[in-house]
C-alpha cells in the first residue's frame, strides 16, 4: 500500500511536536523530519492553518486547539465501543470492570461496568479519582511508562508481570487487577490519554483468571485505538 508523503510528513510533525511540551523551532523540526527547511515551513504553515499547531512568542512550535477538538470528537466514539468490552470483562470475572485514565498525578475512572448476575459488587463511581501511585489502575498506568530509576516496587512488579494486583489500597478488603493500555506510536498527537483497564472485587476474585481476562481486554482496547 502506498502512502502520501506530504500527509505522512505532516502527521510525523504532529507527533514530534507533541513530544516537546516546551515547543521546538522550525529548524529543529526540519532536522527531526529530515527535510529541507523550506519544506518544513510549508508543513508548519498548513498545520497552523488548521489550528493543529501554533507558534509561541519566541517562535517555538506547540500543539494547538485543533488537536483538542479532534480528540474530543474521537472520545465519545471510543467510549461507545468500549462499553461492550467492559461488560464482557465484568461478566467473565464476576467483578466490577473499569476503564481509568491518568490526569496529572491522579487516576480517574472513565467508565464502569458491573456483572449482570452478581448481587453485590464494588461501587466504583465514574469520575472518582485517586493518586496514580495507589490502586491497581494507577499502578498499571505507571508500569506502562518507560522505566525510571525511582520506580516503586509495585510499579516494577507490574511492569514485569504485565498487570498490577493490589489488595486493600483504596478500600478495605478490595482486590484490584489492572493492565495498562499502550498508546500507539504517533497517536499521542491526537490527545490519547494514558489508560488502564481492570476489575475490582471485595471477595472471591480469581486473580489469575482476572489477570488473563484483563490483559485480553487491554489488548482489544489497543486494537480499538489503532482501528
Amino acid at each position: 500500500m502506498s502512502t502520501l508523503q506530504t500527509l505522512d510528513r505532516g502527521l510525523r510533525a504532529l507527533d514530534v511536536i507533541s513530544q516537546e511540551p516546551s515547543g521546538l523551532s522550525v529548524a529543529e523540526l526540519a532536522r527531526r523530519l529530515e527535510v529541507h527547511r523550506a519544506i518544513c515551513y510549508r508543513i508548519v504553515s498548513t498545520l497552523e492553518e488548521h489550528q493543529l499547531i501554533a507558534k509561541t512568542d519566541d517562535g517555538k512550535l506547540r500543539l494547538a486547539v485543533g488537536v483538542s477538538v479532534l480528540a474530543a470528537r474521537f472520545e465519545p466514539q471510543l467510549h461507545h465501543d468500549i462499553r461492550p468490552l467492559l461488560r464482557e470483562l465484568a461478566n467473565e470475572t464476576q467483578a466490577t470492570a473499569f476503564l481509568s485514565a491518568a490526569e496529572g498525578a491522579d487516576c480517574v475512572a472513565l467508565q464502569v461496568a458491573e456483572p449482570d448476575a452478581q448481587l453485590l459488587t464494588v461501587g466504583y463511581r465514574v469520575g472518582s479519582r485517586h493518586p496514580l501511585s495507589k490502586g491497581a489502575a494507577g499502578i498499571a498506568i505507571l508500569a506502562a511508562r518507560p522505566e525510571q530509576p525511582g520506580d516503586d516496587a509495585a510499579v516494577v512488579r507490574a511492569r514485569h508481570d504485565g498487570y498490577s494486583l493490589t489488595r486493600g489500597e483504596l478500600e478495605r478488603g478490595a482486590v484490584g487487577v489492572a493492565a495498562g493500555v499502550r498508546v500507539p506510536e504517533g497517536r499521542q498527537a491526537l490527545g490519547h490519554a494514558e489508560r488502564s483497564v481492570g476489575v475490582v472485587a471485595i471477595e472471591g476474585l480469581d486473580t489469575d483468571r482476572a489477570a488473563q481476562a484483563t490483559l485480553r481486554a487491554a489488548r482489544r482496547l489497543e486494537d480499538l485505538l489503532t482501528a
